[in-house]
């Protein structure tokens, strides 16, 4: 009897090993609902500053029962347009994480997420990942090592990860996705 109690605490512990193992720790950049009073950073961007034509708002609100911030508008292709954004400013560094985590929810398009550091010196260049925002809540992992150089061919260094911005980019359509948390994640 000793003998399978001992077992049975040992198949215990080394489950409780494993599982810990698999388990995935995260770190916190923005959670609308913990900073209800203010939105850290976060800004809306549109093409209208080379001159196209988009447009769109940046808003906190409550989207099926959470808070979140909602980038919302028409992207338009005249004049050289073609972007509506929300961006966070980061200024961390992300080594010893694998990625990024998003809680999404939006229109069933599909978003951009760029990632700039002090290597994207020129406004179009950013390190690109396609997500797609459904019409439920979903959580998004995007591992840094899938992002890919947009208009540069630097690698992807997050020592220095300066902005994190999720884009309505690339053909006219409305846009509508929020953003319910962010958060940095390793497995």
């Amino acid at each position: 009897m000793r003998r399978a109690r001992l077992a049975l605490l040992a198949s215990g512990l080394a489950l409780s090993i494993w599982s810990n193992a698999l388990a995935v720790e995260t770190r916190v950049i923005d959670d609308p609902a913990e900073f209800a009073e203010e939105m850290p950073s976060w800004r809306f961007v549109a093409d209208g500053v080379m001159g196209g034509l988009s447009t769109g708002s940046l808003k906190r609100e409550e989207i099926a029962d959470r808070s979140a911030v909602r980038l919302q508008g028409r992207v338009r292709l005249e004049k050289n347009g073609g972007f509506i954004q929300v961006a966070l400013d980061l200024g961390i560094d992300a080594s010893g994480w694998d990625g990024i985590e998003l809680d999404v929810y939006g229109n069933g398009e599909s978003y951009s997420v760029h990632l700039r550091t002090n290597d994207t010196l020129l406004p179009w260049q950013s390190y690109r990942m396609p997500i797609l925002a459904q019409g439920a809540w979903k959580v998004i992992r995007l591992p840094f090592k899938s992002f890919k150089p947009h208009r540069l061919y630097v690698p992807l260094d997050v020592t220095r990860l300066e902005r994190m911005g999720v884009v309505a980019i690339g053909r006219a359509f409305e846009a509508d996705v929020a953003i319910g948390g962010a958060r940095l994640y390793r497995e």
